[in-house]
């Protein structure tokens, strides 16, 4: 399984990457949410590198031009609704995908916070059979999520490819993803990995919560 950190690289990335992890610059939710959909649009370009090519002839008012053109069925997927703001960079590449949404959610299992369960309950999604598959969230913490939205997408068939994509990922998310999805069809995407969680599952340094940060608090 490859994981690719995008912050080992010197790339715009990384200062949109240092605007949301901004307290001061979070208050702004337009700017925090088109910094997430920008760095989708950037990493969905890097994924676009990896995709199989062939070469067609293109009808131009002045003659025929000669252009290689990606021939993969993409399907991008999200989790609601975090997920969101990051989907739409990826949608904004890849405008001729299908697109596939799931609601998972935490729920903590004790009056501690300190135990957390995911809950799903929502999938709207097209045929994923033979596709190549881009799940994107912004937050890959434990790991529970994405492995339930994925299960969730697979009751619609076997993808050929699988592009896991995220922000910030921990390391103990990361090791989740290689248990829990085939390693040999699979990469993993992050803008950058941090080093772990605190006792209520929080990336941390991380940026927060990203669903409030982008669409406000919820009850």
């Amino acid at each position: 399984m490859k994981i690719i950190n995008l912050s080992e690289q010197n790339t715009i990335v990384n200062q949109y990457l240092a605007e949301i992890r901004d307290k001061d610059y979070q208050k702004n939710r337009l700017l925090f949410r088109n910094n997430v959909t920008r760095i989708g649009e950037m990493m969905a370009y890097e994924i676009s590198k990896t995709l199989d090519y062939e070469q067609r002839d293109i009808a131009t008012p002045l003659g025929i031009a000669q252009v290689n053109v990606p021939t993969d069925k993409l399907v991008l997927a999200t989790i609601f609704r975090a997920g969101l703001p990051f989907h739409a960079g990826f949608l904004n590449i890849f405008d001729h995908a299908g697109n596939a949404f799931v609601s998972a959610y935490r729920e903590y299992t004790d009056e501690e916070h300190h135990k957390v369960g995911i809950h799903v309950e929502y999938l709207a999604t097209p045929s994923i059979d033979e596709k190549t598959l881009i799940i994107a969230d912004p937050m890959l913490a434990t790991g529970g999520s994405m492995e339930l939205g994925y299960k969730a997408f697979l009751s619609k068939g076997t993808p050929k490819r699988i592009h896991v994509c995220c922000v910030i990922a921990t390391p103990e998310g990361i090791d989740h993803i290689k248990k829990t999805f085939p390693e040999e069809k699979t990469t993993v995407w992050c803008a950058t990995i941090d080093p772990g969680m605190n006792e209520h599952k929080y990336i941390v340094p991380g940026f927060g919560d990203a669903g409030d940060l982008c669409f406000g608090d919820k009850l």
